[in-house]
């Protein structure tokens, strides 16, 4: 199983689809998650159809005005997922392999540039560390973080804010999390200013915890090349078979949101 996903500053974007098509020809993902569509339902849809690739699942939540919009698509011939719930920040599923009995919890991230919508976002995770924690669900989270957790993570213009990288981190301590690590450039985002004024971080990355560290114990994550978007696409493959923990029956209450 392979999840790619990818921060694409508009679906609308005329070269958004020859990048797409190449991605997805390349790396054959089993789950595709892109976000800042910035694009409208209905058009949604059109692109959605165009992208193809054997993507007959698909969950989507739509921008707010100009802003944001999170698509979740996979083929399921190859990976059975159910959507648990979602919010302009974040979408959570049940993703089991066709091939595995194992499950995971599945959270795709697209953490809004404000922080105090952001701290929203982490408080909601940490409502669902609770859950995942109580029914000992292996759970990887994936995505825009628009969060640097140490001064590491970034490279220009004025130090990282020490208040809202803690508050990062306590949410993802809480959460039990470990970064997967990764391979590729150091950066996964740029604001494309000559050198002088180049801003880069490292905002696009996946965590996991021990769970499901346990079952993929070499995942890592792989830094794409950029295009024409100002983030590159992350792709997590996920190569090695799942040990067998065994599941027990799950059901998610929306209360937990």
């Amino acid at each position: 199983m392979s999840i790619l996903y990818w921060n694409v500053r508009g679906a609308g974007n005329p070269a958004f689809l020859r990048n797409i098509h190449d991605l997805v020809d390349r790396f054959n993902p089993n789950i595709l998650i892109l976000s800042e569509t910035r694009v409208n339902r209905h058009r949604a849809e059109m692109i959605i159809n165009r992208i193809g690739a054997g993507f007959d699942g698909k969950y989507q939540i739509d921008p707010i005005g100009y802003s944001g919009g999170i698509w979740v698509l996979w083929r399921s011939d190859l990976v059975h997922v159910s959507i648990l719930s979602a919010t302009a920040q974040e979408v959570h599923a049940m993703v089991r392999s066709r091939n595995f009995t194992v499950s995971c919890l599945l959270s795709a991230i697209y953490a809004n540039p404000d922080f105090n919508n952001r701290k929203l976002l982490w408080d909601n995770l940490c409502a669902i560390s609770t859950v995942a924690s109580a029914n000992n669900l292996p759970w990887l989270m994936i995505g825009d973080f628009n969060e640097k957790l140490t001064s590491n993570d970034k490279r220009g213009e004025n130090p990282i804010s020490q208040h809202k990288s803690r508050a990062f981190k306590t949410c993802l301590d809480y959460c039990n999390m470990i970064d997967l690590g990764f391979v590729g450039p150091k950066f996964t985002w740029s604001n494309k200013r000559p050198i002088s004024q180049l801003i880069q971080a490292r905002l696009d990355r996946a965590f996991a915890n021990p769970s499901w560290n346990l079952l993929y114990p070499n995942a890592m994550v792989k830094h794409l090349p950029k295009t024409h978007s100002d983030h590159c696409p992350i792709l997590l493959p996920v190569t090695s078979s799942p040990h067998h923990f065994g599941n027990r029956p799950f059901r998610f209450q929306s209360m937990w949101l």
